[in-house]
């Protein structure tokens, strides 16, 4: 072709000749790539088998860290630390002897559980069933200070609750206080306490695994009833009785009581609001004084309501099969309160699902005025109600 004829190529010749060209070079460099591609994989494997085969075994550790496995630290991880490190210096060991009297004459016995620091000047909360019949008490916080000057101040008459004061101090760290009508099941929970009666606080950590759980603990020949528990699967061990039962926030939300028998890793925790009004009375007037309504009463669910034709599936049903369920020149019976009536809240929050009435009562101090509804009838009231300080029959 002479020079002539070349130059009168078209522009749409042209243009066809440098497009064929091009998809016939892209062809070449994608199926280039492809099998460069598979060369690599197959020689990865084969490298990673004969690698395997002739090396000599390597460690977990080795593998991931290069170190210390214990270096590797989850978020959960990191939560129950933070919570153990936060709440530590505000719970306590507390250890009991008193002197019993047997077929071998007077003998000498030893006791232990925990407490949590209510205030810096001293105020320790626990079980009553830890300091009942307690000849000596000592205290051993957190950094190791023993206090033996310690007293009994007072004991809730009705749960299994107890106060104590150490004397003479002004630096403890108190415990924040959470809201345990709030607590929801599945909440991840931290107990703490002087496990086994060690002088030294363990952590453990598990759900809450139920709410408004009805037991009867035994101490000794004595047993009590109590309601509305929190139950969890955090491991509660003889020596965590008073400590408290925490959240992720590091917040108190119930204090550790008992433990089941016959069911492994399920303990029961007193809400901490059960305790709420008897602190607070005792800020202010140095008194252990609980709130009392002046009820008897059977807390409704589906059961109790088919049984007595209630309208409603929970609440509080007035009501006693012996005595008075109201009593006489109580609170409650000044307020109007008669047997027969449904119960439904207590303040802003409703009965069965915040709490039942003796916990949400609780709540409050001596002297302080709150408002009760109740249905009468299907229909619906509200009474103000000025609560006193409970009296033992």
């Amino acid at each position: 072709m002479s020079e002539n004829e070349q130059n009168m190529l078209s522009e749409q010749t042209r243009h066809e000749v440098v497009k064929t060209h091009r998809s016939t070079s892209i062809g070449k460099y994608v199926t280039f790539i492809f099998l460069l591609l598979v060369a690599c994989f197959c020689a990865g494997i084969g490298g990673g088998y004969v690698a395997n085969r002739l090396a000599p075994p390597v460690s977990i550790v080795d593998r991931n860290t290069g170190g210390d496995g214990n270096a590797i630290i989850s978020k959960e991880e990191e939560d129950i630390s933070g919570v153990a490190a936060e709440v530590g210096p505000s719970v306590v060991s507390i250890t009991t002897t008193s002197q019993r009297q047997s077929v071998f004459g007077d003998r000498l016995e030893k006791g232990a559980g925990s407490g949590i620091i209510l205030t810096k000047d001293g105020w320790v909360l626990t079980n009553k069933h830890v300091v009942a019949d307690s000849g000596n008490l000592s205290i051993v916080v957190s950094n190791g200070t023993v206090y033996e000057d310690v007293e009994v101040i007072g004991t809730d008459p009705l749960n299994d609750l107890a106060f104590l004061k150490i004397n003479g101090v002004d630096d403890l760290k108190p415990a924040q206080l959470g809201d345990s009508s709030s607590v929801r099941i599945g909440q991840k929970v931290v107990a703490i306490g002087n496990s086994l009666g060690e002088f030294q606080n363990t952590v453990t950590s598990g759900i809450i695994s139920g709410t408004g759980r009805p037991i009867y603990a035994q101490e000794g020949n004595s047993v009590e009833a109590l309601t509305d528990l929190l139950q969890t699967d955090a491991a509660i061990n003889p020596g965590n009785s008073g400590g408290p039962l925490v959240n992720l926030s590091g917040q108190v939300i119930g204090v550790n009581t008992a433990i089941a028998e016959d069911a492994q890793s399920i303990g029961f925790s007193i809400p901490i609001n059960s305790a709420k009004g008897m602190i607070k009375h005792l800020k202010e007037t140095g008194e252990v004084k609980r709130a009392f309504l002046g009820i008897n009463y059977v807390p409704i669910n589906p059961e109790i309501a088919k049984e007595y034709d209630l309208p409603v599936k929970k609440g509080a049903y007035v009501f006693s099969q012996q005595g008075s369920s109201v009593v006489n020149g109580s609170p409650a019976d000044k307020a109007g309160i008669k047997q027969g009536d449904i119960i439904t809240k207590v303040g802003d929050l409703t009965v069965g699902e915040k709490g039942g009435v003796a916990s949400l009562v609780s709540e409050y101090a001596p002297g302080q005025t709150i408002q009760v509804t109740f249905l009468r009838d299907g229909k619906k009231q509200t009474v103000k109600v000025t609560l006193v300080a409970y009296k033992q029959q």
